[in-house]
């Protein structure tokens, strides 16, 4: 079923919210690039749609709606470039500022530039618009090994290029992108939105005609207004002052069900040891010597004349948890691993001061002597923890939550960006931990008893999912070494903003389109630009009878996910 204005409908999240049916792609790829058969506008005429946020689902909506040769997209980003945010980052990690408009959370690429990488989606493996995003990663520069992994990883290092690359072909293309722009007010008259209001703080961008020097972008403390055709929303699940305003405005939000929890770290020769085994384990490479000599020597110990005629290397291990059999005392939760990062390193995610909450990322060689992963139970829109926080803050109750276990997170840790942490073992006995061992963590940890910091329920969740189910898939996950970090709450966004099965424009807002993982139709990097690439097709039939070629060709049979 090809995708015109009668029938991109077809195209839906449809039975539940949050769930995706599945997509084909044709055959011919210029096609499906949306590259010919497109009659090029004069600029002129072109509609403006202004794209709030370049993450995943900004870029790829923008994209799309440049190259069709019918739209001009003026992207916003409230961070600084890619070549920028660096900075901002570094100077979170040595001197402890953090920048509440670029950090490990905002930015061009979103949060996902400074995590994994990850490219794996419960969305479809071989779907149209799942490998018509890998191969635009490609394209853009991205290895080509992506397209055949089973689990495709970028790493921070090939995301820093393969962005700056994207943005220098969407302004070739007729695109704007402007950074250091936080919407601040949206223009809604009648019940049609009609530009935004954005807030203007320092952002430096390298150009050409300086000489590959950075050059600002705005002029600080202006607010700058753009006004246009239609506004994508595509901000992050970080951004909550935007859901703030957005509640305030009256656009229709829902509380949505979501997952908070730790980062937990073991030696990367602890996970190599127990997905390999004794016999193996030794064969993993990474080409960084003082990785591979701490690896070796921890599996010399274990040498035989067999395990000396291994030949070949292997990849540092990983892993994947999960159990629906989470008892908490009364009911039985959801509790799973999330953004597994094999060699990798513990990083800040926090954007305001107060509040701390942290991510896991790796580089593409995955080199580190850590391995860590996001441990986190589910928690749903009615759940009675969310009880007093509902009372007082209605729809945005999830969001006060989390908000509310990062402070205290930031509390336990002495509130200057240390992290609070416990062993593994005595978190599951309930007990402080005397001595902690190291961590990948830069900026500091302290013991503290993270088995206190969110509410009983929750942590008897964790601690039965552990005894009961993860050491039992992965005999010695409970061990001494393994190191709990406090907290990750930003897993998914606990809202969503609410949007027409038909047209995908909010609910009573025309011509506003949600989009990503922070409007809740998403999780992750690849599932955030399909639904990007999605938006931007149901914008082009809303505004051209016949827009051009589909991207894509549908199946009524869902694959679909829920977040």
């Amino acid at each position: 079923v090809d995708i015109t204005k009668g029938n991109v409908r077809k195209l839906r999240f449809i039975g539940q919210p949050g769930r995706m049916e599945r997509l084909e792609n044709k055959e011919n790829r210029a096609e499906r690039a949306g590259l010919e058969g497109n009659k090029m506008l004069p600029s002129e005429k072109k509609p403006k749609i202004i794209i709030v946020g370049a993450g995943p689902a900004g870029l790829f909506c923008a994209l799309s709606l440049a190259s069709s040769g019918l739209f001009t997209p003026i992207v916003l980003e409230r961070g600084q470039p890619v070549e920028a945010r660096g900075k901002s980052i570094g100077a979170l990690i040595h001197r402890r500022s953090i920048d509440p408009e670029s950090n490990f959370s905002f930015g061009e690429g979103g949060a996902g530039t400074w995590s994994d990488g990850k490219l794996t989606t419960r969305i479809g493996r071989n779907s149209g618009p799942v490998r018509f995003v890998l191969e635009t990663l490609v394209k853009y520069g991205a290895p080509q090994r992506i397209l055949v992994e089973g689990a495709p990883h970028l790493g921070t290092d090939n995301l820093v290029r393969l962005l700056r690359n994207m943005r220098e072909d969407l302004r070739k293309m007729g695109g704007e992108v402007h950074f250091g722009n936080r919407a601040s007010k949206f223009h809604i008259e009648n019940g049609i939105i009609k530009g935004v209001d954005a807030e203007c703080t320092e952002a430096h961008e390298r150009h050409q005609s300086t000489g590959g020097k950075f050059a600002p972008v705005h002029e600080p403390g202006t607010t700058a207004t753009f006004m246009g055709d239609a506004v994508v929303l595509a901000t992050g699940h970080s951004a909550r002052d935007v859901y703030e305003k957005l509640h305030e405005e009256g656009v229709e939000l829902e509380a949505k069900g979501f997952a908070v929890g730790f980062r937990i770290e073991h030696p990367q020769k602890i996970i190599n040891e127990i997905q390999y085994g004794k016999d193996w384990g030794g064969r993993v490479l990474t080409r960084r010597p003082s990785t591979d000599v701490v690896n070796a020597q921890h599996f010399s110990k274990y040498a035989t004349d067999a395990t000396q005629q291994h030949e070949g290397t292997l990849p540092v291990a990983s892993y994947r948890l999960a159990t629906n059999q989470a008892f908490d005392g009364e009911i039985n939760r959801g509790a799973y691993s999330f953004c597994m990062c094999p060699g990798g390193q513990i990083v800040p995610s926090s954007t305001e001061d107060g509040e701390l909450c942290i991510n896991g990322m790796s580089f593409s060689n995955r080199d580190s002597l850590w391995a860590n992963s996001a441990l986190v139970v589910t928690v749903n829109p009615d759940d009675p923890i969310l009880h007093e926080y509902r009372q007082t803050h209605g729809t945005l109750a999830g969001l006060h939550f989390q908000k509310h276990m990062e402070r205290k997170a930031c509390e336990f840790g002495c509130g200057d960006m240390t992290v609070p942490v416990q062993r593994l073992t005595d978190f599951v006995r309930g007990e402080l931990s005397s001595t902690v061992p190291a961590s990948s963590y830069r900026l500091g940890t302290k013991s503290a008893p993270l088995h206190d910091i969110y509410p009983k329920p929750l942590y008897n969740s964790f601690v039965h999912a552990i005894i009961n189910h993860f050491d039992k898939q992965m005999p010695g996950f409970l061990c001494d070494e393994a190191l709990v970090h406090g907290v990750e709450t930003r897993t998914s966004s606990p809202l969503r903003v609410l949007r027409d099965a038909n047209t995908l424009k909010a609910i009573g807002v025309d011509n506003l389109f949600p989009t990503g993982e922070g409007a809740g139709f998403a999780g992750g990097i690849v599932s955030a630009a399909v639904d990007g690439l999605i938006v931007a097709e149901a914008i082009k039939t809303n505004f051209f009878e016949n827009p051009g070629a589909a991207l894509f060709t549908t199946k009524k049979n869902s694959v679909g996910f829920e977040y």
